[in-house]
């Protein structure tokens, strides 16, 4: 019975176009006012709020802009369609050619944006600045969108790379900033080729991949989601609405203690809650939790952070990864529904608490992307709860 009630209302919020989905409970907005007693020695907190402050980001934007010039090590993930097609990491990607591989260096980018946009004032301003308008230039652009029309290309970064172009996109948007705009539109082209990609395949996908690193289902639906919402492109905002229910609607008792695996960087249960929580309304989807994880809404719930045994390992070093990337959905759910999942918050900050200070002056196998991890986390940290 609850089944076929939650498949109705999911039914019916498709020509529903006005519900945001979110608890109407008051809540304390996250502030930058801190008392210094609850600061760990990072310059976190512990209790009820986790702040990035100004010290913090000026530690943490050394890491993409560092890295977005090296060129080696990398990882290019390409096909060989002849001998021609090889060339060096800047010939094949004039963009984004850094950090080892292609999604690290668009991440990378995503991080100086964030950054910027949330702390105007950083150190090293006008250096981001000039390394945004170097790197994502009309031409290099151009460069990176005949790198994805060529033949061999199709599956080249999907989905991940794809999620984090458009996240790179949606924060250029949204950034009100004469540079931020012409970034924004130099972007443009790759982000709607990325878009088209999206399009073609997800129909395709007969079933969804649950995995704990790349080429997850449901973390590439989430911010591919995020950016069609901000931009207004209902037609790929309803294919995932569709295709996300389709994929998981009627699944039931993710088999959370099986997690983690030991090179997880996202966690398969919780990212399959981070799409289902945005594209379906309320009622339905604390109705779908109860199937899939009942357990996240009791107030005693734990979840131990994920161990890093050796942080020079680039597998291992992934555990770090999934503490930063559960934080930010148990941050998510927790603004979104303070009255259900509120909770969660507490347990975020352990989660971001463990791996923060191993971000900044860790290993090139980690702080090529651990970075972004930490800022995305903070970042959703920072927001407020849903009124």
């Amino acid at each position: 019975m609850k089944r076929i009630f939650l498949l109705i209302i999911c039914l019916a919020v498709i020509s529903c176009k006005g519900d945001k989905s979110t608890d109407t409970e008051e809540s304390t907005p996250i502030t930058d006012s801190i008392k210094g007693e609850d600061l760990l020695p990072d310059g976190l907190v512990t209790a009820e709020t986790v702040v990035l402050n100004l010290e913090q980001a000026n530690k943490l934007v050394e890491l993409p802009l560092n890295c977005i010039e090296t060129e080696y090590p990398n990882k290019l993930g390409q096909t060989l369609e002849n001998k021609e097609a090889l060339g060096e990491p800047h010939e094949l990607h004039p963009a984004f050619y850094g950090c080892f591989d292609w999604h690290s260096s668009v991440h990378a980018h995503w991080s100086l944006v964030s950054l910027l946009k949330q702390f105007p004032d950083i150190e090293k301003k006008e250096a981001v600045r000039e390394a945004l308008k170097n790197s994502l230039s009309e031409e290099n652009i151009q460069g990176e969108l005949k790198y994805f029309q060529r033949k061999e290309s199709g599956s080249f970064e999907r989905t991940y790379g794809w999620a984090w172009l458009l996240k790179l996109a949606e924060e250029l948007k949204t950034w009100e900033d004469p540079l931020g705009q012409e970034l924004s539109a130099n972007l443009q082209p790759l982000a709607d080729l990325i878009v088209e990609n999206y399009k073609e395949f997800l129909p395709k996908l007969n079933y969804p991949i649950r995995v704990g690193e790349h080429t997850n289902t449901a973390f590439g639906l989430s911010l591919a989601y995020d950016y069609a919402e901000t931009t207004g492109h209902t037609e790929l905002a309803e294919l995932i609405k569709k295709r996300a229910q389709d994929f998981y609607l009627k699944d039931d008792n993710c088999p959370v203690s099986w997690e983690p695996g030991g090179y997880d960087f996202l966690s398969p249960c919780l990212t399959e809650i981070d799409i289902m929580r945005r594209v379906l309304p309320k009622n339905a989807f604390s109705l779908w939790v109860d199937d899939f994880m009942p357990q996240l809404k009791t107030k005693d719930f734990e979840m131990e952070v994920g161990e890093v045994s050796d942080r020079s390992d680039g597998k291992l070093v992934h555990l770090d990864g999934l503490n930063f990337s559960r934080a930010w959905i148990f941050y998510g759910l927790a603004h979104q529904y303070p009255k259900q999942f509120g909770h969660l918050k507490s347990l975020a900050n352990e989660h971001v608490a463990y791996s923060f200070s191993n971000v900044v002056g860790d290993s090139y196998e980690g702080g090529h992307w651990l970075g972004t991890f930490a800022i995305y986390a903070l970042q959703e940290a920072r927001k407020k709860v849903s009124e």
